[in-house]
């Protein structure tokens, strides 16, 4: 029985830069992360492992570089690691970015049966939270967000019972198998490969795989098959603040101040 998880290359948050002209991430010379949602998805897939003796596959959608992210995944002991990489799967919002991920799942399962799909809960580029219910919807998989514990899995009565962090409150959840997860960061603390195992991964081969491998429809794929995209990515401009004043000697007189200011600009109803 195979465990699949799905993890992305995300650009560091903190160098993130914008192409003005064509509104699309600017990669070059910038640092590349495995998305930290992801990595908590990774180990939980890799207990899951331990626990119940699954084999687990870890996928990722990108360009070559991402190969880096995939051998992150090697070198914390999965079984078997594939790279989605093709120029026509580039540009894919969300819907395309399920439609390939799913497309490599049903493949994988073609081999082994696929039991769950984890992902982390969003991704910290884009923050849609998208990818993973798209999967679940395209495979027909139980849908259970946001899990913070997996609680047990029934292989024999095919059913999985999760706990869901909710605002304020858990929900406890049982649902059949197979099942897609999204994973919040309590789930657990994800670990650190070993020497040998990071020496292994960076010298191993990795599976790549196009759409010569998928035979998915060019128009559902990428751009062509991505019915939202960017019009224009900017920074908010914020004009400078201006003190009125002195709210604590005069309290009633900043007031009047501030009224008087708020009136003169047509931002009073009165």
């Amino acid at each position: 029985m195979l465990v699949i998880c799905c993890v992305k290359q995300v650009p560091d948050t903190t160098q993130v830069q914008i192409d003005p002209v064509t509104n699309t991430l600017v990669r070059e010379g910038i640092p590349f992360i495995v998305n930290p949602y992801d990595t908590h998805a990774l180990e939980e897939s890799l207990r899951l492992k331990d626990r119940y003796g699954v084999r687990v596959a870890a996928i990722s959608m990108g360009p070559p570089n991402a190969e880096a992210t995939i051998r992150k995944a090697v070198a914390l002991g999965v079984d078997r690691a594939i790279l989605l990489s093709d120029r026509a799967f580039g540009g894919a919002d969300t819907l395309a970015t399920s439609n390939v991920l799913s497309a490599a799942i049903r493949k994988l399962a073609e081999e082994d049966e696929v039991a769950l799909v984890l992902c982390g809960k969003q991704t910290i580029d884009g923050d849609t939270a998208q990818v993973g219910p798209g999967i679940a919807t395209r495979l027909g998989m139980t849908q259970l967000t946001l899990v913070d514990r997996i609680e047990g899995i029934d292989m024999d009565a095919r059913t999985i019972q999760v706990r869901r962090k909710l605002e304020g409150r858990y929900e406890l959840v049982k649902g059949p198998i197979p099942a897609m997860l999204t994973v919040v960061r309590e789930i657990n603390r994800p670990r650190y490969p070993a020497v040998p195992a990071r020496l292994m991964a960076a010298s191993c081969a990795v599976e790549v795989w196009n759409n010569e491998v998928l035979r998915l429809d060019s128009a559902s794929i990428g751009l062509k098959g991505s019915p939202t995209w960017v019009s224009r990515i900017f920074s908010p401009e914020r004009a400078k603040g201006q003190i009125l004043g002195d709210g604590e000697k005069d309290p009633a007189g900043t007031a009047c101040l501030l009224v008087d200011t708020l009136r003169a600009k047509d931002l009073l109803p009165f």
